[in-house]
């Protein structure tokens, strides 16, 4: 293969982008490109974006901002920018005023074609920006080069878009409504990864992963039938899912990830507040009552369930008394580790123009005293792992421990032992003998 030069990729936001940046440095590695580590090195810089808060989009345009210099010594680098943010309403025609030396501008719905506008760009040395609106980005079935990000673990998108429109959030202005992949080409997809053979941990994905099948005409499709179809797919891996909306977590659900092992007992289920006031102003259209009920039934139906959240603090209106409630049900619940956020203002969305918005000193001290509470509970959930059971997957190593993780995610430290070697990229079942400075120590 003939080399063109050197690409490096910012990637930002979730766990979609992190997938779709690998399928951009496929597109890259497909035409000669080879990865680098330092971006003064690049011949190609990509910009994968992401609009979900105010403080990643600042982040974003500084970064931007810092290849100005960069650029003037490299007149020859290519500067792209895509992703959730670009899909907004006049950030492309904002960029390329704030930012003349950008060279390419797409968004979330034409990744695929990434490679084409490179090449007009190439041929006619000419600005290109390609934006598509209101469509929902479907993942072309015959598109095969990925480079993964994580050796051992490979992305599956099963879904795309969101049908939700919570006020707080943009995503479903930048994602477009949910659309669904026909459910035998995700099975064929996952099938080819386990091929491979290198791959231990399928990740399947969506905006709501639980609403998969919704926009189908046949209503016995859905996430539970697909979830268990992959399960009984020979092989040694592990299923995992993000993001699950607790108003579409079903009990069909929760019976199927208790009945088989491969599908990992770490859930994510968002909360966003414990108080119902709030959950009818965020429009998540569930109550309080209704999620704890659902952990409740998964605590219940797999007694060692590991449940993470995202929670927002600060939401226009939430006064002490909300925030009371959602600080009792971070300790009600227990959960392994939670993603606790700020309330950050997002143009175009409901809450926007809400009135009562949170002071910025008010959220600071919120955030501050749940971090400080999760952090507690997550150390006491980690030191009640000392002396069971776990499996967990070798990612490393290094002169004195092997390097694993749990399938909640945890790090565990497996200390080496003279003639006693493990296989990186293998599952192994180990006592967890001690937890210190937030790792996980463990003997086989």
């Amino acid at each position: 293969m003939v080399k063109n030069g050197k690409y490096f990729i910012y990637t930002y936001g979730c766990q979609m982008n992190v997938h779709e940046s690998e399928k951009i440095a496929g597109i890259l590695f497909d035409k000669g490109y080879e990865h680098t580590n330092k971006v003064e090195e690049a011949d190609v810089v990509v910009f994968n974006t992401c609009c979900i808060r105010e403080s990643a989009e600042q982040r974003i345009l500084g970064n931007i901002g810092a290849m100005k210099p960069i650029k003037a010594k490299n007149k020859n680098m290519i500067i792209a920018v895509c992703g959730c943010m670009t899909q907004q309403k006049n950030v492309e025609q904002n960029l390329k005023k704030k930012f003349p030396f950008i060279n390419i501008v797409f968004g979330t719905n034409n990744i695929e074609y990434f490679g084409e506008y490179l090449d007009m760009y190439l041929k006619q040395k000419k600005y290109q920006a390609k934006i598509i609106e209101n469509e929902t980005y479907l993942q072309n079935p015959e598109f095969k080069t990925f480079v993964r990000d994580n050796p051992f673990n490979a992305y599956v998108n099963i879904m795309f878009g969101c049908n939700n429109f919570c006020t707080y959030c943009i995503v479903p202005f930048v994602r477009g409504r949910e659309k669904s992949r026909p459910k035998q080409e995700i099975i064929n997809e996952v099938k080819n990864l386990l091929s491979v053979g290198k791959y231990k941990t399928i990740t399947l994905l969506g905006q709501n992963v639980n609403s998969y099948g919704n926009d189908f005409e046949d209503k016995s499709l859905n996430f539970a039938g697909l979830l268990k179809e992959l399960a009984q797919i020979e092989g040694d891996f592990e299923l995992k899912f993000m993001t699950s909306h607790p108003k579409d977590l079903s009990d069909e659900l929760i019976d199927v990830i208790a009945e088989y092992p491969k599908i990992s007992h770490a859930i994510h289920l968002p909360v966003q507040s414990g108080s119902n006031k709030i959950l009818k102003m965020m429009n998540r259209n569930y109550t309080r009552e209704h999620y704890l009920q659902l952990v409740e039934k998964i605590y219940n139906k797999i007694p060692d369930a590991t449940l993470t959240t995202d929670i927002i603090v600060g939401f226009p209106g939430e006064t002490d008394d909300d925030f009371a409630e959602t600080e009792s049900l971070i300790k009600r619940v227990k959960y392994s580790n939670a993603y606790i956020f700020m309330y950050s203002k997002r143009k175009g969305t409901v809450a926007e123009k809400m009135e009562n918005q949170v002071p910025i000193t008010v959220k600071r001290e919120r955030i501050n005293k749940l971090l400080a509470i999760q952090k507690n509970i997550s150390n006491q959930h980690f030191k009640e792992l000392i002396g069971t059971k776990q499996k967990v997957l070798i990612e490393g190593e290094n002169q004195n421990y092997y390097i694993s993780k749990t399938q909640c995610g945890k790090v565990a430290m497996i200390k080496k032992v003279e003639n006693d070697f493990l296989n990186i990229g293998e599952f192994y079942t180990v006592n967890i003998v001690d937890y210190i400075g937030g790792n996980l120590y463990a003997k086989i």
